[in-house]
């Protein structure tokens, strides 16, 4: 698969300088691996850097956008836009899957769609913008997609980025035993099970719901259940992210 990156420079408002940088930041880990060359770095680093600098981005968006916002909420809100739903799903809407170098097995497996790459790829993208052309490029580039998901609204507002962690809290609050999630069946072969998981307050079933993972089925489920408390209330930004009226 040919990589176009003067494309990717067009779509993401960036011209490197160093278009090493930029390759670097596209490099998986399987890709640097087969090629097995002095020259040829995965994106590890940048992606450690850049994870520093999608949170000092975050924290300045989030501060200046909700100055009255206490500090738990607002890490709440740094939470969420920070997490690998968040950033992988950035990263889908710049269609970077189509740009990352990735090996043949990983390639295979269906790498691109995988949010942990994307995610990981997001922020070693940030943090080669960050090196090439400081923290405001950085910031230029981030703070678009910043501001199409998460513009300030009205009201006091709370937001939730993980639904089995707020099903968790609203029983907590209202004095309730923590939910219980149940496997009720794994349908498939073992490379692509699918799971059904249904979740129970005490004996008491609360919704049940379907993931190539225990931990999505659980989160599916954990979603239908908020879903029928709050109804809604619930208002989806992106992926992974929800804002709940207090």
């Amino acid at each position: 698969m040919k990589i176009d990156l003067l494309r990717l420079e067009k779509i993401i408002g960036v011209r490197f300088e160093d278009k090493i940088l930029l390759k670097r930041a596209l490099t998986h880990s399987s890709f640097a691996y087969e090629r097995n060359h002095p020259e040829c770095s995965d994106n590890e680093v940048l992606e450690f850097l850049g994870d520093s600098v999608v949170g000092l981005v975050l924290a300045d968006f989030f501060c200046m956008s909700y100055p009255d916002m206490a500090e738990g909420d607002l890490s709440k809100y740094k939470s969420a836009a920070g997490s690998t739903i968040s950033l992988g799903g950035f990263a889908q809407k710049l269609k970077l899957d189509r740009f990352i170098f990735l090996g043949k097995g990983e390639e295979r497996s269906g790498g691109r769609k995988k949010l942990t790459i994307l995610a990981g790829a997001f922020e070693a993208l940030m943090g080669a913008i960050y090196l090439d052309q400081g923290y405001e490029a950085a910031k230029r580039f981030f703070l678009p997609l910043l501001k199409k998901f998460y513009q300030k609204k009205g009201g006091p507002h709370y937001l939730i980025n993980n639904f089995k962690s707020a099903l968790q809290e609203h029983f907590q609050k209202e004095g309730l035993p923590s939910p219980e999630y149940r496997t009720v069946t794994a349908i498939g072969p073992d490379h692509k099970k699918t799971f059904i998981v249904e979740v129970y307050l005490g004996p008491y079933p609360l919704a049940k719901a379907e993931g190539l993972s225990k931990k999505s089925a659980e989160q599916r489920a954990a979603h239908k259940a908020l879903k029928s408390l709050y109804g809604r209330k619930i208002k989806i930004l992106s992926t992974g992210t929800f804002m709940v009226k207090k």
